[in-house]
């Protein structure tokens, strides 16, 4: 019984394949002109696509990251302010961030508070991009 209707299910996927292939043909004969605009514009797409991968590949940078060691001390940053800052440009909640640090949540909120007083800011994501601009983070 399945032997059968796997066949028949074959059979029918191949007539539909043999319609929709006849369907292009004749579409195909009827309409060149935008079957040639459509090749044309798939080739510059991935002309576009390969050169862009090509121009503006960000080649990884020879030596490690150096975080900038005036602007942390300027600042006031601590050792481990810097690192809950590390995770949380690395996208962690703050239960993550506690649990990977071995600390309580209630001291990476303290933390988390602290160094957006030393920064000034008033959200996480602009704490990151500061840190970047400064070149606390990589």
């Amino acid at each position: 019984m399945l032997k059968t209707a796997l066949i028949y299910g074959l059979a029918l996927a191949a007539g539909a394949v043999a319609l929709q292939w006849f369907e292009y043909q004749v579409w195909a004969r009827t309409h060149p002109g935008t079957v040639y605009i459509a090749l044309i514009a798939a080739a510059f797409l991935g002309l576009g696509i390969w050169l862009g991968a090509r121009l503006f590949r960000r080649e990884p940078r020879a030596g490690g990251f150096a975080p900038n060691e005036r602007a942390l001390s300027s600042l006031g940053i601590t050792a481990r302010e810097r690192q809950v800052l590390q995770l949380l440009a690395d996208g962690r909640s703050n239960k993550e961030i506690a649990a990977r640090l071995e600390l309580s949540p209630n001291t990476v909120k303290t933390h988390v508070a602290r160094l957006f007083e030393k920064l000034q800011v008033s959200r996480r994501t602009e704490a990151i991009l500061l840190a970047r601009e400064l070149g606390l983070l990589p």
